[in-house]
């Protein structure tokens, strides 16, 4: 029994550092993307389990330098924004949640548009992308990715992918369906971006 127990303990740990290894790849893989990014890694340690967990609380405050609006991602790609701040804790809501914006482009055209949460998609992880001309080349499938317009969030990062696009009568517009690349029931580990370079038109730099 002693050594049946010493092997199930062996195997949990062998979980925990490969679990440990695939998020630190995918951070690393972030640091080469996004050179200029500055990251404080955080865990979740809360759910609203009212808002199909959508609402987190994460490992980090104040007194790590977190502010309010600041980005957060998993290695799969854009999770949220910081909401609220203690000394040690903060909140984060996510793209799906219907206090949600972010400003987003189609990677392969270009196009821009407007993503937003809505309270039936959020129910199935998914969000929209309003806003969009009616002359856009978007395709279901699409890589959605974050246009850097705005206050929050930088440019490149990535949102999902398009399920379905439809016309919107009332704006005469294009809107679309888009699946989030992250997966909101299994986020354990997140990073906050806590700095970043804005680049202007004028392919000039200043820190945000």
């Amino acid at each position: 029994k002693s050594a049946l127990a010493e092997y199930h303990g062996k195997l949990y740990d062998a979980s925990l550092i490969e679990e440990e290894n695939e998020y630190l790849r995918g951070y690393l893989g972030l640091k080469n993307l996004h050179t200029d990014f500055h990251f404080e890694s955080a865990t979740v340690i809360g759910r609203e389990t009212t808002n199909y967990r959508t609402v987190y609380t994460l490992s980090r405050g104040s007194l790590h330098g977190i502010e309010k609006n600041m980005p957060v991602v998993t290695e799969q790609g854009l999770l949220g924004y910081v909401t609220e701040i203690g000394a040690t804790w903060c909140r984060v809501v996510s793209i799906i949640e219907t206090a949600s914006a972010v400003g987003a482009c189609i990677e392969r055209s270009g196009d821009l548009g407007l993503i937003e949460g809505e309270y039936e998609l959020r129910f199935e992880g998914l969000c929209k992308m309003i806003h969009i001309s009616p002359d856009a080349d978007i395709r279901e499938g699409d890589v959605v990715i974050t246009s850097g317009m705005g206050s929050i969030y930088p440019l490149g990062l990535t949102v999902g992918r398009v399920v379905s696009v439809t016309p919107d009568e009332n704006t005469r517009t294009l809107t679309a369906v888009v699946e989030p690349s992250v997966d909101f029931e299994d986020v354990s580990k997140v990073m906050i971006i806590t700095d970043y370079n804005v680049y202007s038109d004028s392919s000039t730099e200043e820190k945000q």
